[in-house]
């Protein structure tokens, strides 16, 4: 957090969080196609050493390691934020993990239609575990609604191992800064509680709930 960083946003997921806060990357995919280098030139421009490969769900993407190689090889840190679900080898220096809890399931979208296989799909727990075992760096972040959240994390966490609590972040759900900051103020202390890490949505806070940030 706080570091310039260029996201490379994936268009297309496998899953549909009904508080998802890019669908134009799930809910209703856009975008046009580049190829690899396409993608690494246009990084460049920006002259940034940090990149972020995101989603949408970048690992279900057939170039996503391509991607990540020719990243590093121009000595780019890459960071892939992943929902954990689908594991592909990649050269990344931190693995963001973003497992899904049950607040994420659309119930409540498109008549609850795509409810039943995002319920099937949000968690995979070898592939956390896989993802954990393998990255040089990795983070496990949780998008927190309420204080029963935590039930589900711990119960999650329980079933993993070579993690400790400095590499939990909780994030509070919300699109607009009084939510965030009415989230943010108790789930911070339950964070100091628990020696986990909090993570705010600095780009909301700064910018606003707005594309391109």
């Amino acid at each position: 957090m706080g570091l310039p960083s260029v996201f490379v946003r994936a268009s297309g997921c496998n899953l549909r969080c009904t508080w998802c806060d890019t669908p134009y990357a799930s809910w209703d995919p856009e975008g046009e196609e580049h190829s690899v280098e396409q993608i690494v030139t246009r990084v460049h421009e920006f002259d940034c050493r940090h990149v972020v490969v995101t989603g949408g769900e970048p690992m279900i993407m057939p170039d996503v390691a391509q991607l990540c190689a020719l990243l590093k090889s121009r000595r780019h840190h890459v960071t892939v934020e992943t929902a954990a679900t689908v594991f592909q080898p990649a050269e990344i220096d931190l693995a963001s993990l973003s497992p899904k809890l049950s607040n994420s399931t659309p119930f409540d979208r498109a008549g609850g239609r795509f409810a039943g296989l995002h319920e099937k799909q949000r968690l995979n727990i070898p592939v956390i575990q896989q993802f954990i075992t393998s990255s040089p760096e990795f983070q496990l972040k949780f998008v927190v609604c309420d204080a029963s959240d935590l039930i589900e994390i711990d119960a999650l966490l329980a079933t993993l191992t070579g993690w400790q609590e400095s590499d939990v972040l909780l994030m509070p759900q919300g699109v607009n800064i009084e939510d965030l900051r009415q989230r943010g103020a108790w789930l911070a202390e339950l964070c100091k509680e628990r020696g986990f890490r909090f993570c705010p949505r600095l780009h909301v806070e700064l910018f606003g709930n707005v594309r391109g940030t």
